[in-house]
């Protein structure tokens, strides 16, 4: 059997981002450390945070008055920040600059006096997180939902979950574009999104399966799984390798990996192991080379190497 393993998979600059700051927050800051929702969606990274003396928390509320808190890279509402000003706690923001990039355009346009529709899946924290910053409706990312009623002539800007499927995305998009007449589009589809969606396609030309390494709650490691069955591929999510299921190899001959922006890499290379193929060959997609800053209280910090889960190591001396 072959593994034809995925590239660019794993970590993208927001996740690495997030894991570096919690890190530097518990180097800096008297613990315990809380984090308000996982800080990424993986068990394995927030696991191996929380023995380091982190705790996650899924309300503002469950922070103890005066504590550190970080909020994590999936964005969050003004509220969540108006209610730890007034429990006196230390905020420390983890949203990815990406994601930030989405809740100032919200501001912006809501300023501009135009009607925001935002494309993304009910519930998620992004989403949760985004909504709060200005009135906008909710669009299902397959367009499956013909969204609000409005007169065809109402001045309308798209904004997108960063997370979302690139090909449903473009459907709701166009959907929106022919009931309205004046529409912006501030498609903001993250890099790694987009990127591991497309080695995926590529994947699924020479692959009779897909095996995508990642957590159940993963937005991008979803879309990830049903790029390849949309592909003619079955698919499998899994988030390391005692979830493999060995009926799912018999007869397959190569089978695809890869994994979503949240995985460490580690895991991935337990399930190759555990699969144990006669070959290993790599699909090489998108370079990428990007990095963001830590939070300006953090700054100063020196980043160090990476270690073998995939999460930073920090010095912060």
């Amino acid at each position: 059997m072959n593994v034809y393993l995925g590239e660019p998979r794993g970590f993208c600059a927001g996740v690495v981002r997030a894991v570096d700051v919690v890190k530097l927050a518990l180097e800096r800051h008297r613990r315990p450390v809380y984090v308000k929702h996982q800080i990424v969606h993986n068990p394995f990274v927030v696991k191996s945070l929380e023995d380091q003396g982190a705790i996650t928390v899924d309300d503002v509320d469950e922070v103890p008055t005066g504590a550190t808190v970080v909020f994590s890279a999936h964005g969050s509402p003004p509220e969540d920040f108006e209610r730890a000003a007034e429990r006196g706690l230390k905020v420390i923001d983890a949203t990815c600059p990406l994601v930030t990039k989405v809740h100032n355009e919200a501001q912006k346009y809501a300023r501009d006096g135009r009607k925001l529709i935002l494309v993304g899946h009910r519930g998620h924290q992004e989403v949760i997180g985004t909504m709060g910053q200005a009135d906008m409706d909710l669009m299902a990312d397959d367009g499956s939902v013909d969204g609000p009623d409005w007169p065809a002539d109402t001045p309308v800007t798209v904004l997108t979950q960063t997370t979302l499927s690139v090909d449903d995305t473009e459907r709701a998009i166009d959907h929106i574009r022919n009931r309205f007449d004046d529409v912006i589009v501030r498609n903001d589809l993250c890099y790694a999104t987009t990127n591991r969606q497309a080695t995926v396609k590529e994947l699924s030309k020479l692959v009779e399966m897909v095996l995508v390494i990642g957590a159940t709650n993963s937005s991008n490691c979803n879309r990830l799984r049903e790029v390849a069955e949309a592909h003619g591929v079955s698919a499998h999510l899994i988030n390391g390798p005692d979830e493999l299921d060995r009926s799912w190899l018999e007869g397959v001959e190569n089978v695809g990996i890869t994994s979503g922006a949240s995985t460490p890499e580690s895991l991935v290379q337990a399930v190759v192991n555990a699969i144990d193929p006669t070959e290993v060959v790599k699909i090489e997609g998108a370079k990428e080379d990007v990095s963001f800053v830590l939070p300006p209280d953090l700054r100063d910090a020196r980043l160090t190497k990476q270690d073998s889960s995939g999460a930073v190591a920090v010095d912060a001396n």
